[in-house]
């Protein structure tokens, strides 16, 4: 009996020792490096729960997609049982089911080391698994078949039988390399397995289009810069507007702490700040401003940034108390220091713009007159100092018009829609010089311009001018087409009963006049008008009474008609 005891020991004692043994020696040290995944929603409770290993001591790692999908947050318990945050991610594919990320570490993370070679069909691969035991037991199989699925990367079909729980556990080869992550297997009574090679999980990134990645926003947590400063650069204009102020701040710093000498940094932060408003952020972004100067290889740029940023807080205040010195004479005095470096078109431009909103517009197209000397000069620059010089006292307006003629000329025949503004504007000047009949030449260029796609208020300010150069025909069908747009406008009721008594188109006139008066019965000015069609139509009765009723609505102008028709 004794003797079948110890042989049952020393049974026992053999069959632990194949246990110890299914696992190389590497294990023990490379276990360090395979971690737990735990996934946050964003009412923080647990989403999703895995594996995941590093691959860089700077604390990169991968993991399956499937875990971060929809996450807000995530964490994961290394094999000391340390629980460290997940900083940003890095790239993700869905397809693939694998993701790329960075986890805070306050120290150098152990890390597995990528094969230098791809496996081979026959060799043997190890499996090795997240355990915060030193006393690691594993599995080991051997490769089947191996698919090129990209540059230097590969997918492994494994004669393996694993589950859920060994999902994204790192596939080692006899040297202590890792292979690949092991993938989720759709038959769970499977005696294969799938392995996507670590390459492919390396070379995962953020490019300056992956703000748009589907796959990517569909995961809450931060999203890393690309490596990539050019690209970088892009990403931070584009994310701009796709992400939230603190995700976006973030971003900025992180953009700034890895390119510190990138003035662009410096000044979309202060953007940034400056659209809080509070006296603490204008002053953050005040620092900025000052640190984006310095680092700044261009000076005139620096100074032009500063200049624009105050002028456009300046005009965000409408007329509020601007912080510390940030007025437009700051704003002037840095756009002052790039031209005195550098004379630039653009910032003659900025520079007339300030001065346009300080009113002083002498000074203003001074400015403008620059920018139109320029190579920089542009059919916006030419109305800038066009509707500057409208604003000078005294000023001829022909010279306005002179100066909206070179920006018209800025495009080519037939106008599309690019010139349309330029085109109205012109009429409107024209209209005011009175040049009637050259303004309603550049409405119908309007209109075409437009392709027709135009309010019933341009009908009405076209029949305008029609009307001022005896274009009668034309400015009863625009005032028609208007109503036909606006039917319940009782203004354009008026005007049309107006130009039909111009006309002496009497009837006309008083059944749209009368269409105004159901719209507003307390129009006193359309019952006037009524009064004298129907006086000129020989209907004095009638006409003195709606006389007496504009009277009596408060018109100024009937008592007049009635003293001089009641004789």
């Amino acid at each position: 009996m004794m003797k079948k005891t110890i042989l049952l020991f020393a049974c026992a004692m053999t069959l632990q020792g194949t246990l110890a043994q299914e696992l190389p020696k590497w294990a023990g040290k490379a276990r360090k490096a395979v971690f737990s995944v735990i996934t946050y929603d964003k009412d923080g409770k647990i989403l999703n729960t895995g594996n995941g290993f590093y691959i860089s001591e700077d604390g990169t790692a991968v993991s399956d997609y499937s875990l971060f999908e929809g996450a807000a947050r995530a964490v994961v318990v290394t094999a000391e049982g340390k629980e460290l945050p997940v900083a940003r991610i890095l790239g993700a594919n869905d397809m693939y089911d694998v993701v790329k990320f960075r986890t805070e570490t306050d120290k150098k993370s152990a890390a597995l080391t990528p094969a230098s070679q791809p496996g081979t069909v026959g060799q043997t691969v190890y499996l090795l698994p997240y355990s915060t035991q030193k006393d690691l037991a594993g599995q080991h199989g051997s490769i089947v078949k191996v698919d090129t699925i990209g540059n230097n990367s590969f997918y492994y079909t494994l004669n393996m039988k694993t589950g859920d729980k060994t999902v994204s556990c790192p596939i080692m080869n006899e040297a202590g390399e890792v292979l690949g992550l092991i993938q989720k297997n759709v038959d769970d009574q499977s005696e294969s397995s799938y392995a996507i090679g670590v390459n492919y999980a390396r070379n995962l990134s953020i490019s300056a289009l992956s703000v748009n990645d589907a796959t990517l926003q569909s995961i809450g947590i931060r999203k890393g810069l690309p490596d990539d400063e050019s690209q970088a650069l892009v990403y931070l204009f584009m994310a701009s507007s796709q992400l939230d102020r603190e995700m976006y701040l973030a971003l900025l710093n992180e953009f700034i702490a890895t390119y510190p000498k990138n003035s662009e940094g410096y000044s979309r932060r202060a953007s940034l700040y400056i659209g809080m408003k509070d006296e603490t952020h204008l002053k953050l972004a005040e620092e900025d401003l000052k640190k984006m100067l310095d680092v700044s290889d261009n000076k005139a740029e620096g100074h032009y940034d500063i200049a624009q940023q105050i002028y456009n807080y300046v005009l965000s205040l409408n007329g509020g108390q601007p912080y510390g010195n940030w007025t437009l004479d700051r704003a002037l005095t840095e756009i002052d220091a790039a031209l005195n470096i550098d004379n630039q078109g653009l910032y003659y431009q900025l520079q007339g713009d300030i001065y346009f909103a300080q009113q002083k517009y002498a000074e203003a197209l001074a400015s403008y007159d620059a920018v139109n000397r320029s190579p920089l000069a542009s059919a916006a620059s030419f109305y800038s100092a066009a509707k500057t010089k409208e604003l000078i006292e005294g000023a001829s307006k022909k010279e306005a018009i002179a100066l909206m003629d070179s920006a018209v000329n800025r495009f080519i025949t037939p106008y599309g829609r690019d010139a349309a503004p330029y085109l109205y504007e012109r009429a409107r000047m024209k209209s005011e010089d009175g040049q009637y009949r050259e303004a309603v030449k550049d409405y119908n260029a309007f209109h075409d311009a437009m392709m027709g796609q135009v309010s019933a208020e341009f009908y009405v300010i076209r029949e305008q001018a029609e009307m001022q150069c005896r274009m009668y025909k034309q400015a009863i069908d625009d005032i028609n087409k208007a109503i036909s747009m606006e039917p319940g406008n009782e203004a354009y009721w008026m005007e049309k009963g107006s130009v039909h008594l111009r006309v002496n188109q009497l009837e006309e006139a008083v059944k749209a006049l009368q269409k105004a008066v159901e719209l507003n019965p307390k129009d006193g000015a359309a019952y006037r008008m009524i009064g004298y069609a129907q006086i000129l139509q020989k209907k004095k009765e009638e006409g003195l009474a709606n006389l007496e009723k504009a009277k009596e609505l408060g018109d100024t102008v009937a008592p007049g008609l009635i003293e001089k028709y009641q004789k």
